[in-house]
Formats: C-alpha cells, sequence, structure tokens
C-alpha cells in the first residue's frame, strides 16, 4: 500500500457547472489552479461535500478524479467515499483508486445516522471491509457528534487502529470533541494524521494540536490557510493570531448565515465573485446562495483581494 503523508493542506474543492447543470470543466480546471496549484497546498479532495460528490454519477465522479489527477501533478489526491452500504463503498473505493485516487476518505454511511455510529461495533466492521477490500489508504470523516453520525471517541480510537486507516479529517464541530479526540488519538495511534476542519474553530485547533488541515474553505482562500499552517508549524501564537484575523471575516461571510448546509454553495459564490467561476448555482437539492448573503461574501471577498490575501492570477 502507497504511504501518504497528509501533513500540510489539503483542499476540498468545489465542483462549478454549466447553466444546463453538467460539470463546466473549464472552470474546474480555473479553480484547481487557483486553490490546489499554491505552494503550501499539499493535497486536493474531490467528491467530498464540497465538491458535491452525493450529486453526481458515478461516471462523473470518476471524472472528477482522473481530470483532477492529470492537473494537480505530483500533490495527493483524495476522493470522497458517500455511500450507503459496504458494497457500495468498497466499489467506489476501487473505481477512485482505477481513476487515480491516492486515498479513499470514508464518509459514515447513512444507515449508520441516529447514533449507531456512536458505538465502535458497525463502524469498525465498516472500515474494516473496505481496507481489506482495497489496495490503497483511508482517511476517516468525522462529522459533528450532534448530527447522529458523530464517532464517540472510543469510536474513533478503534477506527484509528485498524491497519490502513492513516487520518481523520476531525469534524466534531465542538473544541472540547476536539481536544478529547486528538489526545485519545495521538495516545492510541500516533501515526494517525488528525485533520482540523471545523469552519469557526480553526485557530483553537491549531493551537491544541493538528497534523494537518482539510478545509473547502481553501477552495476560497487557499494562501490565508497556507499562511496560517506555516505560522502553525512555527509554533508562533502571535502570527496564527493575526493571520486568524484576516481570515475571520471570510470565515464569517461563509459559515454565519443559516443554514449552514449552504457553505459550499457560498464559497462557490465567492469563487464567482473573484471571476474564478462564472456559475455559482449548485445541483439541487441544494439551494442557490441568496442575494444579501451574495453581496455579504463579495464585500469580505473584495476587502481580501484588496488586502492581498487572496490572489487571482
Amino acid at each position: 500500500m502507497k504511504k501518504l503523508d497528509l501533513g500540510g493542506i489539503t483542499v476540498a474543492t468545489v465542483l462549478p457547472y454549466k447553466e444546463d447543470f453538467s460539470i463546466d470543466w473549464d472552470d474546474y480546471a480555473k479553480v484547481l489552479d487557483y486553490c490546489v496549484g499554491p505552494d503550501g497546498i499539499t493535497a486536493a479532495l474531490v467528491n467530498g461535500h464540497a465538491g458535491e460528490g452525493g450529486l453526481l454519477t458515478i461516471e462523473e465522479r470518476c471524472q472528477v478524479i482522473e481530470r483532477t489527477r492529470a492537473h494537480i501533478g505530483n500533490k495527493s489526491l483524495l476522493a470522497g467515499v458517500i455511500a450507503t452500504s459496504t458494497t457500495e463503498a468498497i466499489s467506489e473505493a476501487r473505481q477512485a483508486r482505477e481513476a487515480g485516487a491516492d486515498c479513499a476518505v470514508l464518509f459514515p454511511p447513512g444507515p449508520l445516522g441516529g447514533g449507531a455510529s456512536a458505538s465502535p461495533r458497525a463502524p469498525v466492521a465498516y472500515v474494516k471491509a473496505i481496507v481489506e477490500a482495497i489496495d490503497i489508504p483511508v482517511s476517516l470523516f468525522q462529522y459533528p457528534v450532534t448530527s447522529g453520525f458523530g464517532y464517540s471517541t472510543e469510536t474513533l480510537c478503534e477506527l484509528a487502529a485498524i491497519d490502513g486507516v492513516i487520518a481523520i479529517k476531525e469534524g466534531s464541530d465542538t473544541m472540547f470533541a476536539y481536544d478529547e479526540n486528538w489526545r485519545a488519538i495521538k495516545k492510541s495511534a500516533p501515526s494517525v494524521a488528525i485533520l482540523a476542519s471545523n469552519y469557526n474553530w480553526m485557530l483553537p485547533q491549531m493551537a491544541a494540536g493538528a497534523d494537518g488541515i482539510l478545509s473547502g474553505l481553501g477552495s476560497l482562500a487557499p494562501h490565508l490557510f497556507a499562511e496560517l499552517w506555516a505560522a502553525t508549524v512555527a509554533a508562533d501564537l502571535r502570527a496564527m493570531r493575526a493571520v486568524n484575523d484576516r481570515l475571520y471575516p471570510i470565515v464569517r461571510a461563509i459559515y454565519g448565515p443559516s443554514p449552514l448546509i449552504d457553505m459550499h454553495t457560498r464559497i462557490k459564490t465567492g469563487l464567482k465573485s473573484l471571476g474564478v467561476i462564472r456559475n455559482d448555482a449548485p445541483r439541487s437539492p441544494m439551494m442557490p446562495t441568496l442575494p444579501g448573503i451574495a453581496a455579504d461574501i463579495a464585500r469580505a471577498m473584495d476587502a481580501a483581494r484588496c488586502a492581498g490575501d487572496v490572489r487571482v492570477d
């Protein structure tokens, strides 16, 4: 199995569409140039929530992986696996490997909602079955603990101990849960990378400890994330705070308004305001960004661009 280092910044990419909702490959290439190309960005995650992976056909998911692989060179490529059954997940992970993915990111399957993911039995069986059936490593996607899909600390530790699990995208959405999980996993499985990913908690996560960052917001502000990670590696709290202050208006514009589920469409709205993409509409049942929120995002991005915090060639 290929060795993979997921330290640094993994950007969860968004996927632009044409007016007929077919994938706009030309604009997608511009997205990759903008958010995966800069120095400091080490990997890309495709077909996740940000990339509307659950709304794509099997063929489209494979095309996204193939085109991304051809575009980003030697940078690591992660592919989301958003499946309902173990059989479906194995098939999707194998297809991702054949298309060029280096790592499969396993989202909790739908049947493990309602609290079934809180105890280890079903999640461990699910992940073990997939790992044993594929020849690429896997990363785990941790949902907010309040969602009914979030893994308990005990479950995460058992999952991290499975051979072939190399990372956890830590999205518990509370600093208490993040800190508990960080400490427990680093004690029981220190080689497994913890990738910080909470929207409003990025600075506290960095301060508590992180092996890297995995974020959809990296699609919109890759240079700021690269600066935040460099300051983290240097253990320079003053610099970390300074970058966080510059990132904060963008964070609030994207994640502040309700409903939070619209965050990935808002990221596309920000990219449209920067001229990176032409169309920010999501596929149904996701909804377009409301005009007032779009205006707030445009103002935040214009200010960030004037300050040099976002750089569009």
